[in-house]
Protein backbone atom coordinates (compact mmCIF):
# COMPACT_ATOMS: atom_id res chain seq x y z
CA UNK A 1 0.00 0.00 0.00
CA UNK A 2 1.34 3.44 -0.90
CA UNK A 3 0.92 6.54 1.20
CA UNK A 4 -0.77 8.86 -1.31
CA UNK A 5 -1.19 11.62 1.28
CA UNK A 6 2.30 13.10 1.74
CA UNK A 7 1.41 14.13 5.30
CA UNK A 8 0.90 10.51 6.43
CA UNK A 9 3.98 9.39 8.37
CA UNK A 10 2.61 6.11 9.80
CA UNK A 11 0.40 3.85 7.73
CA UNK A 12 -0.70 0.62 9.41
CA UNK A 13 -2.86 -1.30 6.96
CA UNK A 14 -5.04 -4.29 7.93
CA UNK A 15 -2.37 -5.73 10.22
CA UNK A 16 -2.58 -9.02 12.10
CA UNK A 17 0.12 -10.15 14.56
CA UNK A 18 0.27 -13.82 15.48
CA UNK A 19 2.12 -15.50 18.33
CA UNK A 20 2.47 -19.17 19.18
CA UNK A 21 2.08 -20.08 22.83
CA UNK A 22 2.65 -23.50 24.40
CA UNK A 23 -0.60 -25.32 25.10
CA UNK A 24 0.98 -27.35 27.90
CA UNK A 25 3.25 -26.59 30.82
CA UNK A 26 6.98 -27.21 30.31
CA UNK A 27 8.97 -26.89 33.54
CA UNK A 28 12.56 -26.73 32.29
CA UNK A 29 14.76 -26.49 29.21
CA UNK A 30 15.55 -30.24 29.14
CA UNK A 31 11.86 -31.13 29.04
CA UNK A 32 11.29 -28.49 26.35
CA UNK A 33 14.06 -29.92 24.11
CA UNK A 34 12.87 -33.54 24.56
CA UNK A 35 9.30 -32.64 23.68
CA UNK A 36 10.46 -30.60 20.69
CA UNK A 37 12.65 -33.44 19.35
CA UNK A 38 9.80 -35.93 19.81
CA UNK A 39 7.45 -33.42 18.17
CA UNK A 40 5.27 -33.55 21.26
CA UNK A 41 5.40 -29.80 21.89
CA UNK A 42 2.02 -28.35 21.01
CA UNK A 43 1.27 -24.70 20.40
CA UNK A 44 -1.88 -22.63 20.28
CA UNK A 45 -2.23 -19.73 17.88
CA UNK A 46 -2.74 -16.37 19.59
CA UNK A 47 -3.67 -13.29 17.58
CA UNK A 48 -2.39 -10.25 19.49
CA UNK A 49 -3.73 -7.86 16.82
CA UNK A 50 -6.42 -8.58 14.25
CA UNK A 51 -7.05 -6.48 11.13
CA UNK A 52 -5.84 -3.25 12.70
CA UNK A 53 -5.50 -0.14 10.50
CA UNK A 54 -4.23 3.29 11.52
CA UNK A 55 -3.10 6.34 9.57
CA UNK A 56 -1.17 9.03 11.42
CA UNK A 57 -0.33 12.38 9.84
CA UNK A 58 2.67 14.57 10.54
CA UNK A 59 2.33 16.54 13.77
CA UNK A 60 -0.60 14.53 15.16
CA UNK A 61 -0.56 13.16 18.70
CA UNK A 62 -2.27 9.78 19.11
CA UNK A 63 -3.09 8.18 22.42
CA UNK A 64 -3.58 4.41 22.43
CA UNK A 65 -5.86 3.16 25.19
CA UNK A 66 -7.19 -0.20 26.30
CA UNK A 67 -6.97 -2.68 29.14
CA UNK A 68 -3.89 -4.82 29.78
CA UNK A 69 -3.47 -7.41 27.05
CA UNK A 70 -5.42 -5.44 24.46
CA UNK A 71 -2.46 -5.14 22.06
CA UNK A 72 -1.24 -1.58 22.75
CA UNK A 73 2.44 -2.40 23.24
CA UNK A 74 2.31 -4.95 20.41
CA UNK A 75 1.14 -2.23 18.04
CA UNK A 76 3.96 0.10 19.07
CA UNK A 77 6.57 -2.66 18.70
CA UNK A 78 5.15 -3.39 15.25
CA UNK A 79 5.48 0.26 14.23
CA UNK A 80 9.04 0.39 15.61
CA UNK A 81 10.01 -2.69 13.57
CA UNK A 82 10.63 -4.89 16.62
CA UNK A 83 7.80 -7.19 15.46
CA UNK A 84 6.78 -8.15 11.94
CA UNK A 85 3.13 -8.49 10.88
CA UNK A 86 1.67 -11.89 10.09
CA UNK A 87 -0.64 -10.12 7.64
CA UNK A 88 -0.89 -6.54 6.43
CA UNK A 89 1.75 -3.82 6.15
CA UNK A 90 3.37 -0.97 8.05
CA UNK A 91 4.90 1.99 6.19
CA UNK A 92 6.82 4.74 7.99
CA UNK A 93 8.24 8.07 6.92
CA UNK A 94 10.85 9.74 9.14
CA UNK A 95 13.12 9.09 12.11
CA UNK A 96 11.75 7.34 15.21
CA UNK A 97 12.70 7.75 18.88
CA UNK A 98 11.17 4.76 20.67
CA UNK A 99 10.62 4.61 24.42
CA UNK A 100 9.16 1.13 24.57
CA UNK A 101 10.78 -0.52 27.58
CA UNK A 102 12.62 0.78 30.62
CA UNK A 103 16.36 0.51 30.22
CA UNK A 104 16.23 -0.59 26.59
CA UNK A 105 19.69 -0.02 25.11
CA UNK A 106 21.31 0.35 28.54
CA UNK A 107 23.97 -1.99 29.94
CA UNK A 108 23.24 -2.58 33.63
CA UNK A 109 26.91 -3.06 34.49
CA UNK A 110 27.92 0.32 33.04
CA UNK A 111 27.49 3.71 34.70
CA UNK A 112 25.03 6.35 33.52
CA UNK A 113 27.95 8.31 32.06
CA UNK A 114 29.06 5.31 30.00
CA UNK A 115 25.50 4.38 29.03
CA UNK A 116 24.72 7.82 27.62
CA UNK A 117 27.60 7.44 25.15
CA UNK A 118 26.66 3.82 24.39
CA UNK A 119 22.98 4.61 23.87
CA UNK A 120 23.83 7.54 21.61
CA UNK A 121 25.99 5.27 19.46
CA UNK A 122 23.11 2.78 19.17
CA UNK A 123 20.90 5.68 18.01
CA UNK A 124 23.45 6.53 15.32
CA UNK A 125 25.15 9.57 16.89
CA UNK A 126 28.91 10.13 17.08
CA UNK A 127 30.82 10.11 20.36
CA UNK A 128 31.75 13.76 19.91
CA UNK A 129 28.09 14.71 19.40
CA UNK A 130 27.05 12.83 22.53
CA UNK A 131 29.75 14.57 24.57
CA UNK A 132 28.37 17.91 23.36
CA UNK A 133 24.85 16.92 24.48
CA UNK A 134 25.96 15.23 27.69
CA UNK A 135 25.42 18.07 30.18
CA UNK A 136 21.98 18.88 28.78
CA UNK A 137 20.95 15.20 29.03
CA UNK A 138 22.04 14.85 32.66
CA UNK A 139 20.56 18.23 33.57
CA UNK A 140 17.18 17.16 32.21
CA UNK A 141 17.34 13.74 33.88
CA UNK A 142 18.49 15.37 37.15
CA UNK A 143 21.00 12.59 37.77
CA UNK A 144 24.29 14.40 38.49
CA UNK A 145 24.55 12.77 41.93
CA UNK A 146 24.22 9.27 40.43
CA UNK A 147 26.31 9.70 37.30
CA UNK A 148 28.96 7.11 38.16
CA UNK A 149 26.58 4.53 39.60
CA UNK A 150 25.88 1.36 37.54
CA UNK A 151 22.47 1.46 35.86
CA UNK A 152 21.54 -1.85 37.53
CA UNK A 153 21.38 0.05 40.82
CA UNK A 154 18.98 2.68 39.44
CA UNK A 155 15.33 2.68 40.36
CA UNK A 156 12.87 2.25 37.48
CA UNK A 157 12.08 5.97 37.71
CA UNK A 158 15.73 6.96 37.38
CA UNK A 159 16.19 4.68 34.37
CA UNK A 160 13.09 6.22 32.77
CA UNK A 161 14.49 9.71 33.32
CA UNK A 162 17.74 8.86 31.58
CA UNK A 163 16.04 7.00 28.73
CA UNK A 164 13.65 9.88 28.04
CA UNK A 165 16.43 12.47 28.20
CA UNK A 166 18.56 10.57 25.67
CA UNK A 167 15.66 9.76 23.31
CA UNK A 168 14.49 13.39 23.16
CA UNK A 169 17.83 15.22 23.07
CA UNK A 170 17.33 15.64 19.32
CA UNK A 171 13.83 16.21 18.00
CA UNK A 172 12.71 13.08 16.11
CA UNK A 173 10.05 13.00 13.39
CA UNK A 174 8.13 10.41 15.44
CA UNK A 175 8.25 9.90 19.22
CA UNK A 176 6.83 6.63 20.54
CA UNK A 177 6.25 6.44 24.27
CA UNK A 178 4.88 3.33 25.99
CA UNK A 179 3.93 3.85 29.65
CA UNK A 180 7.57 4.40 30.68
CA UNK A 181 6.83 7.77 32.29
CA UNK A 182 4.31 6.27 34.70
CA UNK A 183 7.14 5.13 36.98
CA UNK A 184 8.51 8.66 37.44
CA UNK A 185 7.44 11.14 40.08
CA UNK A 186 4.69 13.64 39.27
CA UNK A 187 7.08 16.58 38.91
CA UNK A 188 9.21 14.76 36.35
CA UNK A 189 6.12 13.55 34.45
CA UNK A 190 5.06 17.19 34.10
CA UNK A 191 8.56 18.05 32.87
CA UNK A 192 8.39 15.29 30.22
CA UNK A 193 4.89 16.33 29.13
CA UNK A 194 6.12 19.91 28.71
CA UNK A 195 8.97 18.73 26.47
CA UNK A 196 6.60 16.53 24.44
CA UNK A 197 4.19 19.45 23.97
CA UNK A 198 7.04 21.60 22.69
CA UNK A 199 8.07 18.85 20.27
CA UNK A 200 4.47 18.56 19.05
CA UNK A 201 4.29 22.32 18.49
CA UNK A 202 7.40 22.12 16.33
CA UNK A 203 6.29 19.21 14.14
CA UNK A 204 7.00 15.94 15.93
CA UNK A 205 4.39 13.17 15.65
CA UNK A 206 3.53 11.34 18.89
CA UNK A 207 2.23 7.84 19.65
CA UNK A 208 1.51 7.62 23.36
CA UNK A 209 0.36 4.68 25.47
CA UNK A 210 -0.71 5.40 29.03
CA UNK A 211 -3.23 4.13 31.56
CA UNK A 212 -3.62 7.75 32.66
CA UNK A 213 -6.58 8.95 30.61
CA UNK A 214 -6.01 12.49 31.88
CA UNK A 215 -2.49 12.41 30.47
CA UNK A 216 -3.75 11.11 27.10
CA UNK A 217 -6.37 13.87 26.91
CA UNK A 218 -3.78 16.46 27.92
CA UNK A 219 -1.26 15.47 25.25
CA UNK A 220 -3.23 13.91 22.40
CA UNK A 221 -5.70 15.16 19.79
CA UNK A 222 -6.54 11.67 18.46
CA UNK A 223 -6.97 8.28 20.11
CA UNK A 224 -7.22 4.61 19.22
CA UNK A 225 -9.05 2.20 21.54
CA UNK A 226 -7.90 -1.41 21.31
CA UNK A 227 -9.86 -4.26 22.85
CA UNK A 228 -8.51 -7.84 22.71
CA UNK A 229 -6.50 -7.04 19.60
CA UNK A 230 -9.35 -5.34 17.72
CA UNK A 231 -9.96 -1.66 17.03
CA UNK A 232 -13.01 -0.74 19.10
CA UNK A 233 -13.03 3.01 18.35
CA UNK A 234 -10.81 5.52 16.60
CA UNK A 235 -11.04 9.31 16.37
CA UNK A 236 -11.09 12.43 18.53
CA UNK A 237 -9.14 11.92 21.78
CA UNK A 238 -11.75 13.33 24.17
CA UNK A 239 -14.56 11.33 22.54
CA UNK A 240 -12.61 8.05 22.62
CA UNK A 241 -11.33 8.58 26.17
CA UNK A 242 -14.82 9.37 27.48
CA UNK A 243 -16.25 6.28 25.79
CA UNK A 244 -13.45 4.12 27.16
CA UNK A 245 -13.92 5.40 30.73
CA UNK A 246 -17.69 4.89 30.52
CA UNK A 247 -17.14 1.38 29.19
Amino acid sequence: MKMDDKNIVIDVSDVTVRFNRASQQVNNLKEYVIKMVKKELMFQEFLALQNVSLQVRKGEAWGIVGTNGSGKSTLLKLICGILKPYKGSVILSGTIAPLIELGAGFDGELTARENVLLNGTLLGYSESFMKEQFEEIIDFAELWDFLDMPIKNYSSGMAARLGFAVATMVQPDILICDEVLSVGDYKFQEKCEKRMKHMLETGTTLLYVSHSITSVQNLCDHALWLDKGHVKMCGDADTICDAYMNF
